[in-house]
């Protein structure tokens, strides 16, 4: 059996897995969501303080399995270095106490391996990434090879949803908080347009997206207060010349005849918290157009990967893979190239050890084993082989 620790971001989680037969004998995950919903995200210094708290009381619960592990396997790559590091140490201290062997195991080969927990890998395969800040389309050959055709070059999926949800208002993690107020909205009431529409680049890019999420937000705010536009005065400027110079100095202040304060004038950059005066169902529909544009521009770049390729089997992981609206979309798309589609379990779809597990079990039949433990907080997929 081998043990398996997960630590990579903001989760602690620890499996045991039969490397006989991929049956799971132990699982355990503690999350920190409610821990870094009052800040909007996660707080990697918090975080590293809940791994180092949780950790060892985790791998304590296991203590039963011990006389039967064969290796200790922990995620070393890619994440949040002070998160990865407690659980470096964890899976170091076992290892040494245990007299065992060490498994290195990449975060993103571990979301790639949740598509088959129980059983054998299958290749060759198609994969749409869409965990935490990465969003990738990959093509794995079938000797285990990875090509990396297409990623993101500013935001992530999921990082877009965390994003729009704070300047909604909404909690934390923002996936579920956005799709549950989408199914209030219409998703057609903004005109979100898409990123990167007719291009031929195989890329993803969120940035824009999001920017109009804002907008919208603030035009509906600031549309509550009146304003007036004047010239800037202090500028030495008197109102007799200000209408004789189009580069005079202007400044929008509200009508304070209405009662209005100065403080009640908003002007927030793209992490602000917008105030709950946005009427519910203006929420609602924004939340709902920006999901039907996210989960478009995911297909529509996926469709530009399939007229490339040939894929019998296509794979979709990360913790955004749980949205409801993507996976119907892809369900559809796959439909339309006849290819099977394969999604892992619910459950597993966010970051957790069995994943990491299974992994796992595949280099212990090889042998893979660590020498000289190393933490890479930033990794490259590209040529990596995962068999």
């Amino acid at each position: 059996m081998i043990l398996a620790i997960e630590s990579s971001c903001d989760d602690s989680s620890v499996a045991i897995m039969k490397a006989s037969d991929f049956s799971l004998v132990h699982y355990e995950k503690i999350s920190q969501e409610k821990e870094h919903a009052k800040y909007g995200g996660v707080v990697p210094e918090l975080a590293a303080r809940l791994h180092t708290a949780a950790l060892p009381e985790v791998i304590l619960r296991a203590k039963e399995h011990f006389k039967t592990l064969k290796a200790i396997a922990v995620t070393n790559e890619p994440g949040l270095s002070v998160s990865l590091l407690p659980g470096i140490v964890a899976a170091k201290a076992l290892s040494t106490a245990l007299n065992l062997p060490l498994i290195s195991v990449n975060h993103l080969v571990g979301h790639i391996y949740s598509l088959f927990l129980s059983e054998q890998i299958k290749l060759p395969l198609g994969v749409l990434l869409v965990s935490g800040g990465h969003t990738m389309i990959l093509d794995i050959s079938e000797n285990g090879v990875i090509s990396v055709l297409g990623a993101t070059s500013d935001d992530s999926f999921g990082e877009s949803f965390d994003k729009s949800a704070k300047m909604l208002g909404l909690g934390y993690p923002g996936g579920p908080q956005i799709q549950n107020l989408a199914l209030k909205g219409d998703d057609r009431a903004y005109d979100f347009s898409l990123p990167l529409k007719g291009t031929k680049r195989l890329e993803y890019s969120f940035s824009g997206l999001k920017n109009q999420v804002r907008l919208a937000c603030l035009e509906l705010e600031n549309s509550r207060i009146p304003y007036s536009v004047i010239p800037r005065l202090d500028r030495g400027i008197s109102s007799e010349n200000s209408s004789e110079n189009s580069k005079i100095p202007y400044c929008v202040i509200p009508q304070l005849d209405w009662g209005i304060s100065s403080e009640n004038l908003k002007f927030p950059s793209l992490n602000s918290k917008f105030p709950s005066e946005i009427p519910s169902q203006q929420k609602a529909n924004i939340a709902a157009s920006f999901e039907r544009v996210a989960c478009l521009h995911i297909i529509d770049r996926l469709k530009l990967a399939f007229s490339s390729q040939k894929w019998a089997r296509f794979g979709v992981v990360g913790g955004a893979s749980a949205n409801l609206r993507l996976r119907s979309m892809l369900e559809n798309l796959c439909a339309s190239y006849d290819c099977e589609l394969l999604f892992a379990p619910l459950e597993y779809c966010s970051d957790n050890a069995v994943m990491i597990a299974r992994a796992a079990v595949t280099k212990y039949h090889n042998k893979d084993f660590c020498q000289n433990l190393e933490m890479h907080p930033r990794s490259s997929l590209e040529n990596l082989k995962i068999i």
